[in-house]
């Protein structure tokens, strides 16, 4: 769970509403006892889904194990990504409902720095001989415009393209599959349509229901795969400013436009479901109904044994390709990297627990364990290279192989709202209410007044 893509902060009155009331659900702060450690998480809404519960439950019990008299309270949060963002945002702005410790996606960490709800942890990284093990990516996506690092990651993923075996073989397409182009990917689910009629061809997540795996994993997908890789479409570093819509940006709606015009995905009114991801891992990719999805490596840990959707066999029936560029344009091929990580709020009462906790979870033994409990890709050089990590599952190979190749967002302050603006674009043209071009001056608009009209023409 650590590396889902998710929905960028809506700021939306009921979802305020509902975290204050799930605040004060949850009790007093951390600062009501020096000897209680809160830690606070999300939980998956799949009931199913117990990966992150039963780490953490284990990691708590070590802890206190290890330090005698201290008491480990966690505070999950069970909520869609988007609302989990507005609760966890809710209890960082007081010190009466701030936990010491808290699980930020990446996305969002410059947003909350900005704000001022988080620590800089520097002065503990220095003593840590641990951190050294990071790699220097992952280290970045917790680093404020400051300089300063406000988390410890636990965790990368890569995406790719997943596709069933069985209706490849029926619909009389390779067993070894690896498209060139954007357009092979169409074409393979235009012959999965008319000769596999009772599944879905293509899945590609779209729209502001689905948040930040519309944005992530189909658009920035397809966007960082329209350039030769030299330069971030999204952000001009340079000049510190966003870039408006240009040719790649209206090709990347266009294929999204494309899937649901020639009716390749899941209907629409599926597509724009906020669950519509745990029909594909739990429902549409194991019962066969799906026949390609552009999706996470992170999918194999909805099917372990105790998932509660186990199913072993997928590494049989499920092949592995990697996601082209739009033409075949060297690199040849393009992922997007995201991650979680844990940091300790501004207004944390115990902030020398919290660093300690996050100590006992990352050593080298328990962040192996969790990478793969977890299906994520990792994060310290010592687990990567572990022959056992190597060869704890199926697929870990592939997709830590797409590192080399993968691209990270432009995770400022602003990139919240860009993200929510993109989705916008998405929906428009997945539902038809918007031509490519519309979709795109509508960007173009919300882009501007995200960003304070900080903009680079294209």
């Amino acid at each position: 769970m650590p590396v889902r893509p998710t929905a960028a902060l809506p700021h939306v009155i009921a979802l305020t509403l509902a975290a204050a009331a799930t605040l004060t659900a949850c009790g007093g702060g951390s600062g009501s006892d020096p000897d209680t450690l809160r830690v606070s998480f999300k939980q998956s809404t799949d009931n199913n889904i117990k990966v992150m519960d039963t780490y953490i439950a284990g990691i708590k019990k070590q802890f206190e194990k290890e330090h005698p008299g201290k008491k480990v309270e966690l505070v999950p949060i069970k909520a869609p990504d988007a609302e989990y963002y507005t609760k966890l945002q809710q209890m960082l702005r007081s010190p009466k409902t701030a936990p010491d410790l808290v699980y930020e996606d990446t996305f969002l960490i410059n947003s909350d720095i900005t704000s001022g709800y988080l620590k800089p942890l520097d002065p503990y990284l220095k003593k840590w001989k641990d951190w050294g093990q990071f790699i220097g990516t992952a280290k970045a996506a917790t680093r404020g415009e400051d300089g300063k690092t406000y988390g410890v990651p636990d965790g990368t993923d890569t995406r790719g393209l997943w596709y069933s075996k069985d209706i490849f073989a029926k619909a009389g397409l390779p067993d070894h599959w690896q498209p060139k182009t954007w357009e092979d990917v169409l074409d393979a689910a235009r012959t999965i349509k008319k000769k596999v009629p009772d599944v879905i061809p293509l899945n590609v997540y779209t729209g502001k229901p689905v948040g930040e795996a519309a944005t992530m994993q189909t658009f920035e997908m397809l966007l960082y795969g329209t350039n030769d890789g030299t330069s971030d479409p999204l952000y001009d570093k340079s000049r510190k400013k966003w870039i408006t819509a240009g040719k790649g940006f209206e090709d990347s709606l266009a294929f999204v436009e494309t899937v649901y015009k020639e009716k390749l995905g899941p209907e629409v009114s599926d597509a724009l479901d906020p669950n519509v991801g745990t029909r594909v891992r739990g429902e549409w990719l194991p019962q066969g109904k799906l026949g390609i999805a552009l999706d996470g490596s992170w999918l194999p840990q909805d099917w372990l044994e105790g998932s509660g959707h186990e199913w072993p066999e997928w590494s049989e029936e499920l092949g592995l390709a990697a996601m082209p560029t739009q033409n075949g344009q060297a690199p040849g091929k393009v992922s997007m990297s995201g991650g979680w990580a844990w940091s300790i709020p501004a207004k944390a009462a115990n902030p020398d627990l919290a660093f300690e906790f996050i100590r006992t979870m990352q050593t080298k033994a328990n962040a192996q364990k969790w990478y793969i409990a977890n299906s994520g890709i990792a994060v310290r050089g010592d687990v990567a290279s572990d022959p056992e990590y190597v060869k704890a599952q199926p697929g870990i190979k592939f997709f830590t192989d797409l590192v080399s190749s993968t691209h990270y967002r432009p995770a400022y302050p602003a990139y919240p709202k860009v993200s929510t603006a993109i989705q916008e674009a998405m929906e428009g043209v997945t539902t038809g209410d918007m031509s490519v071009r519309e979709a795109a001056r509508g960007y173009d608009e919300a882009l501007k007044d995200a960003t304070d009209n900080q903009v680079v023409e294209k």
